[in-house]
């Protein structure tokens, strides 16, 4: 794969690409973009990683897979190119932020200005089929995106995970509770949002967090 992976988390992940696992899930993958439409563009797979070294996280806020419409996934979980409609989960993210902090309602989802600042923005899975939600599940992503939420666990502290749905909670069952802080809340999906997911806070509660920690604060305006 012709990928863009920081050099931070390439040490960190060393051992993972030696692995049988992920040499059948590059392969796996290296075949789909040459016979099928996938998500997102191939140098942008990595983009969580790159965008967000290792030594400069702060929050990691985990997605399941990337959008799988046209133009849409940029290789941060629930994050759109800029250009693109919000998708519904984002607007519902927007409109939590907004009750929380007051912050206005952005037209743009591209939400890498988050990851600059250390939100790790990581799906489970990486990539995905065109119009095809789910088709790369089980060949290896779950693994790989496992072991980095371990090595962040294990070699860090202090720490935001911010985990909405039942699949981030249980993606993040390892998580160190005594090192680092961690909110759960329902998913910002229109069919999860009303049972818990709005007047949650979580954008407060890790400024507060880290402002505890006397660790800079994200600006979370868009």
């Amino acid at each position: 794969m012709d990928v863009k992976l920081d050099a931070s988390w390439k040490e960190v992940l060393k051992n993972e690409f030696e692995k049988d696992y992920f040499k059948n899930l590059t392969e796996f993958v290296r075949n789909e973009y040459k016979t099928k439409i996938i998500y997102p563009p191939a140098s942008k797979i990595f983009s969580a990683f790159d965008n967000t070294p290792f030594d400069q996280v702060k929050v990691v806020l985990i997605g399941q897979d990337p959008y799988h419409g046209a133009g849409q996934a940029n290789g941060l979980s629930f994050s759109v190119a800029d250009g693109v409609k919000l998708p519904p989960s984002l607007r519902n993210i927007y409109k939590e932020l907004n009750d929380d902090l007051g912050i206005g309602i952005s037209t743009s989802g591209n939400l890498e200005s988050w990851a600059k600042q250390g939100v790790l923005m990581l799906n489970a899975t990486l990539t995905v089929e065109a119009s095809n939600a789910g088709s790369h599940q089980n060949r290896g992503w779950e693994e790989f995106t496992d072991a980095a939420i371990e090595a962040l666990s294990n070699q860090k502290e202090n720490l935001v995970f911010i985990l909405w749905g039942a699949y981030a909670q249980k993606k993040g069952a390892k998580i160190n509770r005594s090192k680092h802080f961690v909110i759960e809340s329902a998913h910002p999906s229109p069919f999860a949002a009303h049972r818990g997911f709005f007047e949650s806070k979580p954008f407060s509660k890790t400024n507060a967090f880290l402002k505890s920690k006397n660790l800079q604060e994200i600006n979370w305006k868009i």
